[in-house]
């Protein structure tokens, strides 16, 4: 089936049944992604089915409301982001249960610009997804946000700090990517980046331990700092 920007949302799920497998989903449950609503279509399949399907906000809202992991991928690289609401961003980052969801829908809601009134609201929030929605978005807009100010990141790292010591699996790796992005950004970015993780690598904590261990090691990489343009 081809599907094109008039695909309604039945005609897209009907389309990603028929792409689903049983080998893919038992491939999805080994990466630590939630299958329980899965259907095991490739992450490759989702974006040649967005590019034929292209944006359309009120789909991806109906996409979202399945509950289907595909759905809720597509649904996120199909949305608008000028579209998209707060609510509609808060309704989202409290149904995601697994951190590939997340992930995606981190990029569309720092490209809706919603970084300053989310990222302090969802790292505040006890639920685990929504708290490294927090930290995936910092991560994101280190990356994609290239006109931004150095400024505008590193004022994150007390956050980052902050919730260093959140134990939890998905929370823990991705405060570690947000600090690691960080100071991977610039060579401005870069030695307060490492002063935090050097700091966190002789914590008390298990899990700050650990991060700062690990974010340490990658920002003092020789190739990172290479890349930067610091000297050994």
């Amino acid at each position: 089936m081809t599907l094109s920007p008039m695909s309604s949302a039945e005609e897209i799920l009907g389309h990603l049944r028929g792409l689903g497998s049983l080998e893919n989903i038992d491939r999805l449950g080994r990466f630590g992604i939630a299958t329980e609503a899965a259907l095991g279509v490739s992450n490759v399949e989702l974006r040649r089915v967005a590019r034929q399907a292209k944006t359309d906000h009120r789909r991806a809202l109906a996409l979202w409301r399945s509950g289907i992991r595909e759905a809720r991928i597509l649904a996120a690289y199909t949305a608008a982001p000028k579209a998209l609401t707060l609510e509609e961003a808060r309704l989202w980052a409290g149904d995601c249960n697994s951190w590939e969801v997340v992930d995606t829908v981190a990029d569309l809601f720092v490209a809706a610009r919603f970084e300053q009134v989310l990222i302090p609201e969802f790292a505040g929030d006890g639920r685990e997804f929504v708290r490294r929605l927090a930290f995936a978005m910092i991560a994101t807009c280190a990356v994609h946000l290239k006109q931004a100010p150095d400024s505008a990141l590193l004022a994150w790292l007390p956050l980052i700090e902050a919730h260093a010591d959140d134990e939890r699996n998905f929370v823990k790796k991705a405060v570690n990517w947000a600090l690691r992005q960080i100071g991977k950004r610039s060579a401005a970015c870069h030695g307060p980046a490492l002063t935090l993780a050097e700091k966190l690598a002789s914590s008390g904590n298990r899990a700050a331990r650990w991060t700062g261990k690990d974010a340490a090691r990658e920002l003092l990489d020789a190739k990172v700092r290479g890349r930067l343009g610091l000297a050994d």
